[in-house]
């Protein structure tokens, strides 16, 4: 299969570069993991669970209609159930691998002049006493079982950590009928105050939420945080305390709220690994891109999250001009983004900035960590483990990881890499892999056949 471009995710940037660029004539195909296109913002329920109003999960749905429609009367190639585990540098362009539905055991390849990541973001879960207990599940992941399954994760919930993410995720489970006992928030709002002028753009869609608080009656505990999750089987309720200006756990206040589900998030990490594994530069955790959305390698445009997080509607004004820049570059002309795409970009970046300074973790987080704490899922290693290793001289997640296994499981380190990170006191590196995800042998095996070995 050939194209001439192909666009490595179908959320919000995706969506928008592949439309803008089929629309200048360009030959497009947009690949995902998902069933259906629209990313974890757009995320769909399956048609045979008969959502009669589904736009009632949702922010921002006309906007969802357009780009579904645009999609749907154009010529752009959609490819989902397509995990795309490899992009490969070829002297015509790029040869983009996939592996094919839930099984993950056929891969196909996608031959193309130009490569678009817009491979998005995920989750940043800091760990604390209790949090491997059922019952216990992301804020992303409480909102992506609502949107897809139409399911809640539990009767009565609390929704904790920090982030502009929680707002929707307690207004979106209070709406379907759970009882949130309340939000608890690690930032104060005098830090969110400190930030107004860049967040200005952002008052509209914030009322809207604090509307929803109110609505429902949600409780919204400010500089708050969860110090353990408690239960045997699974989740019977957890212990918030109040932090004080320092981020320290006043002692004192803590208190106990009984619930069965804990909706925990701290923020969203873009995902690299294409974009490492193409030799594309990192500007800290995120991309590098040029004011075109151009990496540092020819041939290969970034945008979304994986740039930086910023949310949807950054999201989309990074596509558009990602996809004016890719046709310009194919038609050899000079790239023409809508002048209004580039100031939706310029206040979007300032405000992604703001939040990310005011929603930052609180600094101590590591103090309230017992040994027996798992910090890495996959491998079982606990804190007291980590620690060990620490005192055996490891300075940095690598050395943990070697000491440890630390990030060798299934998740290679994306549940427990910024965790590991903060206990050992250093900044969060990306983890160079060759592979964005697990891979069969035998595909392995059919990409490189080895001849005349008896």
């Amino acid at each position: 299969m050939r194209t001439d471009l192909a666009v490595i995710g179908a959320g919000p940037a995706g969506l928008a570069a592949a439309l803008a660029a089929s629309a200048r004539g360009v030959r497009a195909t947009l690949l995902d993991a998902a069933t259906q296109p629209g990313g974890q913002f757009y995320r769909q329920p399956a048609a045979g669970l008969g959502a009669g109003r589904p736009e009632a999960l949702h922010h921002r749905w006309r906007t969802w209609e357009r780009l579904r429609d645009g999609l749907a009367a154009g010529p752009v190639r959609v490819l989902t159930d397509h995990h795309v585990w490899c992009v490969e540098r070829t002297p015509d362009g790029f040869t983009v691998h996939a592996l094919l539905g839930p099984e993950q055991e056929e891969s196909v390849e996608v031959q193309a002049r130009t490569v678009l990541l817009a491979t998005g973001g995920y989750e940043q879960v800091l760990p604390f006493p209790g949090w491997t207990l059922p019952g216990v599940v992301t804020a992303g992941g409480a909102q992506a079982m609502l949107k897809g399954g139409l399911v809640v994760p539990g009767h009565r919930a609390v929704v904790a950590g920090t982030g502009p993410l929680l707002l929707p995720v307690a207004t979106g489970l209070a709406a379907a009928g759970v009882e949130v006992a309340a939000l608890v928030e690690s930032t104060g709002p005098r830090r969110l105050a400190r930030h107004a002028p860049a967040l200005a753009g952002k008052l509209a869609e914030g009322a809207g939420h604090a509307a929803g608080l109110l609505r429902h009656r949600i409780p919204v505990l400010t500089r708050h945080t969860v110090v353990r999750a408690h239960g045997e089987d699974r989740l019977t309720g957890v212990t918030v305390a109040a932090l004080d200006a320092d981020g320290h756990v006043r002692p004192g206040t803590e208190r106990h709220l009984p619930c069965d589900t804990l909706a925990a998030g701290h923020g969203m990490l873009p995902h690299t690994d294409l974009a490492e594994s193409l030799g594309c530069r990192l500007d800290g955790l995120a991309v590098a891109v040029d004011t075109e959305q151009r990496t540092d390698v020819p041939g290969v445009w970034a945008a979304g999250e994986a740039t930086g997080i910023g949310g949807a509607a950054l999201s989309l004004a990074e596509g558009h001009i990602a996809g004016c820049s890719v046709a310009a570059h194919l038609h050899g002309a000079a790239p023409g983004p809508a002048p209004a795409a580039l100031k939706a970009r310029a206040a979007l970046q300032r405000s992604a900035a703001a939040l990310e300074s005011a929603y930052a973790p609180p600094a101590h987080w590591p103090e309230q960590l017992t040994d027996d704490t798992v910090v890495c899922r996959c491998e079982e290693v606990t804190v007291g483990a980590v620690r060990e290793a620490l005192d055996l001289g490891a300075g940095d997640e690598r050395t943990v990881k070697l000491l440890t296994r630390a990030g060798m499981g299934w998740c290679q380190g994306r549940m427990c890499g910024t965790a590991v990170a903060g206990l050992a006191g250093c900044a969060p590196t990306p983890a160079k892999r060759p592979f964005a995800r697990p891979v069969p042998l035998g595909v392995l095996a059919r990409q490189h056949p080895q001849e005349g070995l008896s």
